[in-house]
């Protein structure tokens, strides 16, 4: 049974810094795209960014520039660093995980940015 599980989500002043980790089991964890998604009130998930099983790496417009997606495939886990936070940002992150077409989610983390 594939679980990925997030954490390093809270409150954080605009222009601060966050980095969310999502571990992941019961699976071949290198061979997989890799994915963080978020979720504001009121509005639709969105991709944050994305990494394939070789590093690649891919953003949303919104974030260029200030979050960057890393993954360590000896320790299972995916990251976001998330660097110049503003208020918009403020969502539940999401961990997602594409595996022959399935898409797996964790329990997500909530990043409030606000001063």
């Amino acid at each position: 049974q594939v679980q990925l599980v997030e954490s390093g989500g809270g409150l954080v002043q605009p222009g601060g810094s966050l980095r969310l980790s999502c571990a992941a089991s019961g699976t071949i964890f290198r061979f997989i795209t890799m994915g963080w998604y978020r979720q504001a009130p009121g509005k639709q998930r969105e991709l944050v960014a994305g990494i394939t099983s070789d590093g690649s790496a891919n953003y949303a417009d919104s974030v260029k520039g200030r979050f960057t997606i890393s993954r360590d495939n000896a320790k299972d886990t995916v990251y976001l660093q998330m660097n110049s936070l503003k208020p918009e940002d403020t969502a539940v992150y999401y961990c997602n995980g594409v595996i022959g077409g399935t898409h797996y989610w964790g329990q997500g983390t909530q990043v409030t940015v606000s001063s």
